[in-house]
């Protein structure tokens, strides 16, 4: 799928409607209610969630929680959603529309705060060029115990 950083709603909205279209799937205000809610909010979300921030800001849409997983599933396995997977409490899904920053993780809260650092970015690159590797993308995941929690 097309890279999505950076795009405007209206931008991320045909591509959403392409990405439907081509996997025989129609576009319905259910689907764009869960586009948009991820779209305005940065936040990482289960399904659970995201199901009942959409209800609660578009309650004529009748979202359904399986509409919500499915479409999630959908925009993950086509670059558009990316996901942390939290083992047996399942994953919390973000847009993939930000450049491109890796997460700190509290292994009690389950808090997520971004980070970006050129220093990692240029390091990772330096190893990958050591090993003959061309990276083709990554994912950096930090776990550990959040201020709030360590008091």
């Amino acid at each position: 799928m097309a890279n999505i950083e950076n795009l405007d709603y209206d931008e991320l909205l045909e591509t959403f409607k392409t990405l439907l279209k081509s996997n025989n799937l129609k576009f319905t205000s259910q689907r764009e209610a869960i586009l948009r809610t991820l779209y305005d909010n940065p936040d990482h979300f289960t399904p659970e969630n995201l199901y009942l921030l959409v209800k609660e800001k578009y309650p004529e849409s009748n979202v359904g929680v399986t509409t919500v997983y499915r479409t999630l599933n959908l925009l993950e396995e086509n670059d558009i959603a990316t996901s942390i997977s939290f083992g047996s409490q399942g994953k919390k899904f973000e847009l993939g529309n930000k450049p491109h920053h890796d997460h700190l993780i509290c292994e009690k809260c389950g808090t997520i705060v971004e980070f970006e650092n050129e220093e990692i970015e240029q390091l990772q690159e330096k190893i990958a060029k050591l090993y003959d590797f061309k990276l083709t993308n990554h994912l950096m995941q930090l776990y550990g115990i959040c201020k709030a929690c360590q008091t």
